[in-house]
């Protein structure tokens, strides 16, 4: 615990998907952000490269889109996949980053549908659990700093991967759940209520791809003793019959908000999808403006 807080929070980084898009790489089909794994892996370190260097402390690895369904449909046998998928922690940790995350993900983003963002999968329970079960697997032999139990939509997934994560490690782990209101998640649970079922086993909970302006009151409703997370996205929406993103992006605008968030509970902060490099230099230079002590 005490090597993952920093004062007065650790700083996370940003979007992998838009670190990529700064360098004019273009993250597209079913691996999305992990498709680059399989042959130029020195990309995706550059990619968590930005982020250190714009004064992040931790940067989350590549396997939010990685599984091992996932690398053998692009061609690779399964041992490969598992190899590859395994490779993600390593490749994070080439970046110099003081701490690395190991990023699990929703069952729906290694699907592709689009429904990591409700949790309503074409699929049975006790598919996700297996899935989770044989990723997890392989995962947690990587020995991350942490894992990031990150954009989970519904309680019902996060009591999955929260079980069987502790079915194979006992490491520092946060769980954030991604929302749609002030009080629920993406998939419709009250978020105060989904934590609450989790919380026992994990080191921080939270919110990530979450608006901005929604963080504040979602924090302040849980009650729990941990430390509480906050990376949220850009906040904009997209207009897909110009496509376009209507509203600020890139999170240069998102440490006004943050003083609130540490009053809440927050000690670990960042962005998500959207929230580039810039966003996190400008965290960055606010945490300084607080008299933070460097990293080491």
């Amino acid at each position: 615990m005490n090597q993952l807080l920093r004062e007065p929070f650790t700083l996370v980084d940003g979007g992998l998907s838009t670190a990529l898009e700064e360098m004019g790489e273009q993250p597209a089909g079913l691996l999305w952000t992990a498709a680059a794994l399989i042959d130029r892996p020195e990309v995706i370190t550059a990619a968590h490269l930005r982020y250190v260097e714009a004064g992040a402390d931790l940067v989350i690895s590549a396997s939010y889109q990685a599984s091992e369904p996932g690398f053998v449909a692009a061609g690779l046998s399964a041992m490969e996949a598992r190899r590859v998928l395994a490779s993600t922690t390593e490749v994070a940790r080439a970046s110099g980053a003081s701490l690395v995350a190991c990023s699990v993900g929703p069952f729906g983003a290694c699907v592709g549908d689009g429904s990591e963002y409700h949790g309503r999968y074409a699929a049975s329970w006790a598919d996700v659990r297996a899935f989770h079960r044989a990723r997890l697997e392989v995962l947690a032999r990587t020995a991350p700093d942490v894992f990031a139990i990150e954009t989970i939509p519904t309680a019902a997934e996060a009591d999955i991967v929260v079980d069987e994560l502790r079915r194979l490690t006992d490491a520092p782990a946060w769980l954030t759940f991604t929302c749609a209101d002030s009080v629920h998640t993406c998939g419709g649970d009250v978020l105060a209520d989904a934590v609450a079922r989790v919380d026992g086993a994990l080191t921080a909970v939270g919110v990530n791809c979450t608006a901005p302006g929604l963080v504040e009151p979602l924090l302040r409703s849980l009650h729990t003793h941990l430390p509480l997370v906050a990376y949220p996205n850009h906040g904009a929406a997209w207009d897909a019959e110009h496509s376009c993103w209507l509203g600020p992006t890139g999170g240069a605008e998102i440490p006004v908000l943050v003083p609130a968030w540490l009053a809440a509970g927050a000690r670990i902060v960042g962005g998500c999808c959207g929230v580039g490099s810039d966003g996190i230099r400008a965290l960055a230079a606010f945490r300084a403006s607080l008299g933070a002590s460097p990293t080491t």
